[in-house]
Parts: C-alpha cells; structure tokens; sequence
C-alpha cells in the first residue's frame, strides 16, 4: 500500500506531464497536415528543457496549456522562431512569471506558404550600410544590395516584406523605417522583459513586424484554396477557371485573433519587468 501511495505522491504533474495528459485533444488541434504525435513531441521537449520556462509554466498550468493550444490551432512549433515561449511578470500571480505564447516571423511565414497562394516569401532586414531602393508605382519590387563581406553592415534601420503569388503577380510591398517598427515595439508588453525576443533576439522581431503587416494582404489560411476553388468553378462543366484572380484586399483570419500586432497582455495582467 505505501509503495502505492509513493507512486501518487511522485506522480508527474509538471507541465511537460500536462501536455502528455492532454495529448488527445492537442491531437484534435493541430492542422490535419501537422503530425500530431511530432507536435507533442516537441512542445514536452521544449518546455523539459528550459527550467525558467518550467517554473513559469507551473505558476498557472492552465495559462500555459491554454497558449500551448494557441500553437496547436496554428500548427506550430512552440519553444521555436515559429512560435516563442517566454516568460512573464503577472499582476494576477502576485508578480511571479507565467507563459506567454508569441508568434514568431519563421511563423508566419509558414502559415502564409501553407495557405497555398504565394511561391515566395521575402522578409528581409535593411541595415545602414546596406543599399536599398524601392518607389511605389515605379518599382515591382524592392532592389536590396548587401556587402556580405564587409566588416559592419551597421544598425538595423528597416525591414521590408513581400510575396510572389503563383500566378507570378507580386503582392503588396510593406516597407517600414525605425520610426514604425519602434512604434510596434512600443505596443508590445513584452518589450521590457529580459525574456522577450526583442531583447533576446531583435531582428528576428523586425522581421515579424514586417511580414505581420504583410500577413494583411497574402492569406494565411489553407481556407484559402477552398474558397479560391469556389471561386473559379465554371459551374456549367466543373472545370477551374485558369484567370488569375484580382489583388487581394487586406485579410482577416484566425491569425488576428490569435497573434494581435501588439503581443498585447492576455487579460490586461501581465506586467513589464
């Protein structure tokens, strides 16, 4: 009986243990094109390895399981540039550190080449050093000339984000300079945060702010093709249309309700450092 009773006294209950539990209904989640048992795989593998992470998790397993299914939803992998993990100050749990979910540009981007419309994706940052050029109504695209050997390439002063659509059109061009990138940063709770990747990894940041703004414009939803399809079927012989479709408005998917551009506070609680 007392081996028994040390068998539940030592039981796992940590959130690596928790994910294991729920492991059917992340399975539910995932997007039918994700390996739900892989997905699993890694989100144990990245929350066993980082005791912070462990130790923020476990102030509230509910949150944290809670921004675990954000990445289910999304089909990406969390404790990755796809989808951060960080840790963060909440007023609710007296200060200490709960999990926040943050979804990276890597992210993004694959949520873009899996709806399906766009060949190509371009985020890239521009440094001061670097050459760039690109007008509006004149240029198709940006020209971006980089010394790759040189000494310094210098501060980042921008990042620009576009796509190439399978038809061969090239999508809205977001181009922004410090001054729109900084006024995101701002927007964000997380900015002061040691564990934030805008400390920890800043241009992978600028990068998301770019292709964000893009992700208005490209879809980001594999609904995407079905509604293409409805779209371009001659319904009197069934045969799709080959027409290129007009340009895109800004979209609104699931993204927006998932990743707002401001990485705001979930519940108005979470605190900077």
């Amino acid at each position: 009986m007392s081996q028994i009773g040390n068998a539940i006294a030592t039981r796992d209950e940590g959130p690596a243990a928790q994910i294991e539990v729920y492991r059917d209904e992340y399975a539910a989640l995932v997007p039918s094109h994700v390996n739900a048992d892989q997905w699993v795989r890694l989100a144990v593998g990245a929350i066993r390895g980082d005791e912070k992470l462990v130790e923020a998790a476990g102030n509230d397993i509910g949150l944290f399981l809670r921004e675990m299914k954000t990445a289910a939803r999304l089909g990406l992998e969390p404790g990755t540039e796809q989808f951060y993990l960080t840790p963060r100050k909440s007023k609710a749990h007296g200060g200490r550190p709960v999990i926040k979910g943050i979804v990276g540009y890597q992210g993004i981007v694959e949520l873009i080449y899996r709806a399906g419309a766009a060949s190509t994706v371009i985020v890239e940052a521009v440094r001061a050093n670097d050459t760039f050029r690109y007008v509006p109504g004149r240029d198709n695209r940006p020209v971006h000339e980089i010394d790759w050997f040189g000494a310094d390439r210098g501060p980042l002063v921008g990042v620009y984000a576009y796509a190439v659509m399978k038809d061969g059109a090239v999508s809205k061009v977001v181009v922004l300079n410090r001054a729109r990138v900084m006024e995101l940063k701002a927007k964000s709770d997380s900015k002061n945060s040691p564990y934030s990747p805008w400390n920890t990894n800043e241009e992978a940041m600028w990068l998301k702010s770019g292709v964000r703004q893009l992700a208005k414009w490209v879809p980001t939803s594999a609904e995407f093709r079905r509604d293409q399809l409805l779209a371009h079927t001659d319904t009197a012989d069934g045969v799709i249309a080959s027409a290129s479709a007009p340009p895109l408005p800004p979209q609104s998917a699931a993204l927006d309700d998932l990743d707002p551009d401001d990485d705001g506070p979930l519940d108005g609680e979470l605190l900077d450092d």
